[in-house]
């Protein structure tokens, strides 16, 4: 990536990528797709299924999001999801509040005292191997490292794993959701922090596919807290989910 092409990541993102929230049957099996692609057949983190759909309890309280290349082959190159509470029953745990059971500093905040219809959760974010980092590293999940952004001689930016975390704060946003929680590498919240994004951590780390940390973030500062730099990413990915909830 150039200097000049690194200046406007949106126009960028747009000549590579389509995102955009799953509303219909046939992008959900695509999500569902991919899950199994990278979870089960590729990462061995999941049984591999004669259907090829990676799903669990949770899909049916979630909502989806997924990526395309935006040239001809529309070939699918990643997708992530927001869990949010059971509306039959609020006090169900989300899948983090299982796996940090203990862990969890409610000092901090406590999710089980928020109000249980405004939070929600990242999961199951995923890149196909063909778009993952760099060569040789495809058999490694999705992550956001320092190398990612590259240096002065070849900047670079990693477009697909922050596209999928900004379109799940934005169908966060339109769910009425105002804090979201994750469960990742431990390191995520600093390089989040380059690009203007506070993710704060909530509690130690914990063994699952690797170490994890359980963090925050809250929705609605996520947009105007950006640095100029990812603005114009963050603006294209607002338009792209809008876009499919605006009757034609």
């Amino acid at each position: 990536m150039s200097e000049k092409s690194r200046l406007n990541l949106g126009d960028s993102y747009k000549q590579y990528f389509q995102i955009a929230p799953a509303l219909d049957e046939a992008r959900i099996h695509d999500v569902f797709h991919i899950r199994h692609d990278v979870y089960a057949r590729e990462l061995g983190f999941e049984p591999v299924r004669e259907d090829q759909r990676e799903t669990d309890k949770y899909d049916y309280r979630s909502v989806h999001c997924l990526v395309r290349a935006s040239d001809e082959s529309a070939r699918l190159a990643g997708c992530a999801r927001v869990v949010m509470t059971d509306p039959q029953d609020r006090d169900a745990p989300l899948p983090f509040e299982v796996t940090c059971k203990g862990t969890l500093d409610r000092s901090v905040i406590d999710p089980a005292k928020l109000d249980r219809k405004r939070i929600g959760e990242v999961s199951r974010l995923a890149v196909m191997s063909d778009y993952r980092r760099r060569k040789g590293e495809q058999s490694s999940e999705a992550t956001v490292s320092d190398d990612d952004f590259g240096d002065r001689k070849q900047p670079r930016f990693p477009y697909l794993p922050v596209s999928l975390y900004f379109a799940t704060v934005v169908m966060a946003q339109r769910q009425g959701i105002e804090t979201l929680f994750t469960l990742t590498e431990p390191r995520l919240a600093e390089h989040f922090g380059k690009l203007g994004v506070n993710i704060i951590p909530i509690g130690g780390a914990v063994e699952h596919r690797g170490q994890r940390v359980p963090s925050m973030l809250v929705v609605n500062e996520v947009g105007p807290s950006l640095r100029a730099l990812v603005r114009p990413l963050w603006d294209v990915v607002v338009a792209q989910i809008d876009a499919a909830y605006t009757p034609v």
